[in-house]
């Protein structure tokens, strides 16, 4: 979980509707929008001379219709039921984003666990059934290497596989929330999606926006926001990934909700929680799923093949970056036991 601060005192989220720029030179107005998407809650700050909120539900709306797993009526319901169908930009952009990472993370970011995803009981239909051999069963059709794309075609090599994009698509919204702030000659804004986030120029202070990293503590409820780091960024993606607030309790233990792509199965790694910097933060997002999938060490070498810095909380108590994170960490929090490794 990513929090977000002004650089002036406190969290961003206690902002009015609206906060002036304290330099003369700017009669901009910082502007704040907030609302709930894809059953989770976004919150935007923007500078701008004019109010975009019109244009920011439109393009949240469009990238829903395209990518969201739980309205029947999207693309991506349509690609599920089908074997072969024409997709839009949106879709080709996610998907293509999708398989870079699957390629640099061994295979274990896969965004066609959907079935799997359903089976644990945190996808469409929420079916909790750990039966080993329906599992595997379903094994036979999961693997984005069973689909490709023909021209505008995304064809399947079985009618069952389905596409579950939640670990990514998140931080596509905000890239394309992002895109038409650009196209509206927005510079310095904050745009926020459940969590993960796309930041450009400045806050309202002037300086590059501070980002809270939270400290993994399973509890049932999310209310509970401890520190672990601040770091400050711009012009950049990030995000955040944990089993730590997404998890089931069933009469066998704790489920987390990371489905490794290899087993089937609710996945345990030595990595407790995942933060990645990134050029957009549809990559960011996709990353930090896999990193929670794959591991330490397979993680390690997918940050350094894509090229995106990261943080890694181990489940020793020891805490691993990048060189290129260190550098963005402005405050660390003191934890007992607490190690920091590059």
């Amino acid at each position: 979980m990513i929090r977000y601060f002004s650089a002036l005192s406190v969290v961003v989220a206690a902002f009015a509707t609206a906060i002036l720029s304290i330099s003369c030179n700017r009669p901009k107005a910082f502007l704040r929008e907030e609302g709930m998407i894809w059953n989770t809650v976004y919150h935007i700050t923007y500078e701008s001379e004019k109010d975009l909120s019109d244009s920011i539900i439109s393009t949240l709306d469009m990238v829903g219709k395209s990518l969201n797993v739980f309205d029947k009526a999207s693309l991506l319901s349509r690609v599920n039921e089908s074997d072969s169908i024409e997709v839009d930009d949106l879709f080709r952009r996610v998907y293509e984003a999708s398989l870079c990472i699957n390629e640099a993370s061994d295979g274990m970011f896969d965004p066609t666990l959907s079935p799997l995803i359903t089976a644990w009981g945190f996808g469409p239909g929420h079916k909790l059934s750990a039966d080993t051999t329906a599992i595997d069963s379903i094994l036979l059709f999961t693997g984005i290497r069973k689909t490709h794309l023909n021209g505008n075609m995304i064809v399947k090599d079985d009618r069952r596989t389905q596409f579950n994009f939640s670990a990514i698509a998140k931080g596509f919204g905000c890239d394309m929330v992002a895109e038409m702030m650009r196209r509206n000659g927005v510079e310095n804004y904050l745009v926020e999606i459940g969590g993960e986030l796309t930041v450009s120029g400045h806050g309202p202070s002037g300086d590059e926006w501070k980002i809270s990293i939270d400290r993994p503590i399973q509890t049932d409820t999310t209310e509970i926001h401890d520190s672990n780091a601040i770091i400050q960024i711009t012009d950049c993606g990030v995000a955040t990934s944990g089993n730590y607030r997404n998890y089931k309790k069933t009469d066998k233990g704790i489920i987390g909700h990371t489905i490794s792509p290899l087993t089937g199965r609710p996945v345990s790694t030595d990595v407790i929680s995942a933060t990645v910097v990134a050029p957009s933060c549809m990559e960011a997002d996709g990353a930090a799923t896999a990193c929670m999938a794959a591991g330490s060490e397979i993680a390690k070498r997918m940050l350094d093949t894509l090229k995106y810095e990261g943080m890694l909380i181990l489940s020793d108590s020891s805490t691993w970056m990048t060189d290129g994170f260190r550098l963005m960490v402005i405050e660390e929090a003191s934890v007992p036991g607490n190690k920091v490794r590059n």
